[in-house]
């Protein structure tokens, strides 16, 4: 049976403190069943002398350590695992740098979890039981596919399972079913507009209304960009594979003022990154979140190393977070300022003449490091070098005169830079190893 209205805010609107009531009782829950089933946890608690008990308000959860990427791989594959491995019904991973990935486990109550806060989110980003969904997030390990796909099918819609690639086929198909709402990384949402335009098909008359976008960080300026191309509301869905996948927390579509967090599902904090102190609400900081409802990998304050801020309630009862301002591991340093890749996405948005596709490359020049921004003109601009250098010059001097730091800008002819199919890789450090 399909979800109604109620179904999915009646725990949204509860009151506040009806809401912290279900937070300590489950947190007091999930404490215990980490730290009683995972040998991680209890010798992470014992060394800092925090039991489970000492959990009397929300905010003893400071007294706790936090969970942090390393300790994944230092326990890979199963030894964060809560119950017994032959218990869990899916495993998802996210690619590891290091050789090992990122290994998480569910529970059937787990995945009945997920898809239930995934079609909670779908709801609240304006998709409805009955509608068509295309979803072009990448199926497999990564959690996006089959994340939205559960939540989708549960809300009652219609599902197209597309994945990413093939952007030819995903325009003929989003013509041709005509589905009102798609999930996809913002930056191939733009690949697929400019897919439209190679056709020569306008993709405003398309049938496409509601756009929930996420799996990176993205702008106000590209939610502008990706409305006016498409004619969609944008709206923006949060989540890692390590707390659950996508579905943490979810913008609603009639007010777009940031994700609410599921605060029912997930504690969040925000942290100073450097000194670990819990910052009030309102501040910049890092998030770091922790699970109550989570059966086979429960989560204790693991520090996602994204940089926002929590926010008052607006659309629901539970607290927002502000757009994603970057990760704590992608803050490039360079001379001495520091840089995040959505600083410099704004300030291309800005440039008509630019199309909204970069990348920055990172070069050690003497001792010292430096930025060069690649970026590509709009189709259809006049192409010569005089043009180029002109929007060279301008975006240089926007960067200086915004953030701080001279940089290199190279720009190149239309459709030259290459194309994501799923999360868009912004940065490539080209120093060597000193």
């Amino acid at each position: 049976m399909s979800p109604d209205k109620e179904t999915y805010e009646a725990i949204e609107r509860t009151s506040v403190d009806e809401l912290k009531a279900l937070q300590r009782s489950r947190l007091q829950w999930s404490l215990k069943h980490a730290y009683n089933n995972v040998p991680h946890y209890k010798k992470a608690f014992d060394a800092v002398g925090a039991h489970p008990n000492d959990l009397r308000e929300l905010e003893d959860l400071s007294r706790f350590p936090f969970l942090v990427k390393q300790d994944f791989r230092d326990q890979y594959p199963f030894g964060l695992l809560a119950v017994p491995r032959e218990q869990a019904v899916r495993l998802h991973a996210s690619s590891g740098t290091t050789g090992k990935p990122t290994v998480v486990a569910y529970t059937r109550s787990d995945i009945d979890v997920w898809a239930e806060l995934m079609a909670r989110s779908i709801f609240a980003g304006g998709g409805r039981p009955g509608d068509l969904v295309h979803i072009a997030y990448g199926y497999g390990l990564f959690t996006g596919g089959l994340g939205a796909h559960y939540g989708a099918e549960r809300l009652g819609c219609t599902v197209v399972p597309m994945s990413g690639g093939q952007t030819e086929k995903q325009v003929q198909l989003i013509r041709d079913l005509e589905p009102r709402v798609i999930m996809v990384t913002p930056s191939y949402m733009l690949a697929i507009a400019e897919e439209f335009a190679r056709q020569g098909v306008d993709p405003t008359s398309c049938a496409l209304r509601i756009g929930i976008f996420g799996a990176e960080p993205w702008t106000n300026a590209m939610r502008t960009e990706i409305e006016s191309r498409m004619g969609i509301d944008a709206v923006d869905i949060y989540g890692l594979s390590e707390v659950m996948g996508p579905g943490v927390a979810m913008e609603c579509v009639s007010t777009k003022d940031g994700p609410v967090i599921w605060e029912d599902h997930f504690y969040p904090e925000i942290i100073d990154p450097d000194t670990g102190r819990v910052l009030p609400d309102g501040e910049e900081g890092e998030l770091v979140l922790t699970s109550l409802t989570k059966e086979a990998l429960p989560v204790i304050r693991y520090r996602t190393r994204d940089r926002t801020r929590l926010l008052p309630p607006t659309a629901r009862t539970m607290r927002r977070m502000a757009r994603i301002s970057g990760r704590t591991d992608d803050m490039m340093i360079i001379r001495g300022v520091n840089v995040f890749p959505t600083q410099i996405e704004e300030l291309i948005l800005k440039q008509a003449l630019l199309a909204p596709h970069y990348h920055l490359e990172i070069f050690r020049d003497g001792h010292l490091d430096s930025l060069t921004v690649n970026v590509e003109l709009q189709a259809g601009v006049e192409d010569h070098q005089a043009r180029r250098d002109g929007v060279a010059g301008e975006l240089v001097q926007s960067i200086k005169s915004y953030i701080g730091v001279t940089t290199s800008v190279i720009v190149h002819p239309a459709r030259s830079l290459e194309r994501s199919m799923g999360k868009a890789k912004r940065v490539s450090d080209r120093r060597r190893p000193s």
